[in-house]
């Protein structure tokens, strides 16, 4: 079974291709994620945030990993929140990503402001995102992934529509829906067992990957 009809069976929908997102993913140099909605259903119960998955957070790290195998660098990895969101901004210490902003209501300038100040291109950036704040920004990038909501069937007409995605998530946000998306983009990397692989084993590839994670300082 290929990756797409894999995906497509688990209730993945692809607005472009598999071969076309491996295409796109050639560019990337950046993953950028909302938070609400998707690392989570998007349910508060206090001031200090909304949660998160350890399966979520093994596929990122794994991500990670596989672009670091193919490439030999580190892709940039970022959280744009609309909220003050202090468990976005406890998760991105812990795993070390490159940079966290809390509080964007303009995602598109956010992301604008980012790509100037690491050098990027639109053109190098995947962006996972899952409401209407989102969307300024999903237009922008090269490559997109919605996380599926079925209480907002109108919004998923919008964006196929309108082409502000590639895929569309099976899984909905607090479902392992970043897990979803990040094994399809290690599946598409083609490199996945390797990867997986490597780090079962924890071997030396992935030591020297982990300490060079774990350097990073988070720009906020």
């Amino acid at each position: 079974m290929s990756i797409q009809e894999l995906f497509e069976k688990e209730g993945g929908i692809f607005l472009s291709s598999a071969e076309e997102i491996a295409r796109k993913l050639q560019d990337i140099h950046c993953f950028v994620f909302d938070w609400d909605g998707v690392f989570n259903n998007g349910t508060k119960a206090n001031t200090k945030g909304s949660p998160f998955s350890e399966p979520d957070s093994m596929g990122l790290n794994m991500l990670r990993f596989s672009y670091w195998l193919l490439f030999d660098r580190l892709p940039i990895t970022a959280i744009i929140t609309g909220e003050n969101n202090l468990t976005a901004l406890d998760f991105a210490k812990r795993e070390h990503l490159n940079a966290v902003f809390l509080g964007s209501k303009n995602k598109k300038e956010t992301l604008t402001a980012m790509a100037s100040n690491y050098g990027l291109s639109p053109n190098q950036i995947a962006f996972t995102f899952d409401d209407i704040l989102d969307l300024n920004a999903a237009e922008m990038c090269h490559l997109s992934f919605y996380i599926r909501r079925q209480a907002s069937p109108l919004l998923r007409e919008f964006i196929v529509n309108n082409k502000l995605c590639d895929y569309i998530s099976g899984q909905k946000g607090g479902n392992h829906a970043v897990r979803e998306i990040t094994e399809l983009v290690n599946g598409l990397f083609g490199n996945y067992n390797e990867t997986i692989q490597k780090r079962m084993k924890y071997d030396d590839d992935y030591q020297r990957y982990l300490a060079i994670r774990n350097s990073i300082t988070l720009e906020m």
